[in-house]
């Protein structure tokens, strides 16, 4: 597998090597002993999530407090979607910094989301279907949302048309008035 980490810090792209043959292909997903490897931390699956989408449906900016916090190894499998991390984690020195990755079935490609970095995703195809692979389960009340249309943070989403997006997500307060609200996580320097 190659594994890059991203602009955000602690955000790593997990690109599997594909073994294709006349039956089509095949290749390992998650091995949690390289993930962990990568990130510096163990990684053990506490719930996995999916959600499916109709073309141009933006869900996000979305993250957990800290504690619970909650990583996610992300993938797309089945249609499209533009795949976006940033970085939430109050002083640090990429605040704001994004990356963008377009996530297939195809590809294979999975992103790791760390702890207090907010993600987002775009569907580029009707029945989108991301897979979720959280390091914590769901504990109400802690999902920090942030606003995907946030003028500070101008993230690229791509879209041609008004995208459909939850009453939530379009009504959820920029990254400055969450983290005046004591919403977001303190940036953490890895050791």
């Amino acid at each position: 597998m190659l594994i890059s980490e991203l602009a955000v810090p602690g955000a790593f792209r997990f690109e599997p090597r594909q073994i294709l043959d006349e039956r089509g292909s095949f290749f390992e997903a998650l091995r949690t002993e390289e993930l962990s490897r990568a990130v510096g931390t163990a990684f053990a699956a506490r719930q996995i999530n999916f959600s499916v989408s109709r073309r141009n449906t933006l869900r996000g900016i979305h993250s957990v407090t800290v504690p619970p916090g909650q990583a996610k190894y992300v993938t797309c499998v089945r249609g499209a979607l533009r795949d976006i991390v940033v970085d939430l984690r109050l002083g640090s020195p990429t605040y704001g910094a994004y990356d963008v990755n377009l996530l297939t079935p195809e590809q294979g490609t999975c992103v790791y989301v760390p702890e207090g970095v907010g993600h987002g995703f775009l569907t580029l195809t009707d029945d989108a279907t991301i897979c979720y692979v959280l390091s914590s389960a769901h504990v109400p009340g802690t999902q920090v949302d942030i606003n995907p249309f946030d003028p500070d943070l101008a993230l690229p989403w791509g879209y041609t048309e008004p995208p459909m997006v939850s009453k939530k997500d379009a009504t959820a307060p920029t990254a400055a008035e969450a983290a005046k609200a004591g919403l977001l996580t303190a940036w953490q320097p890895v050791s």
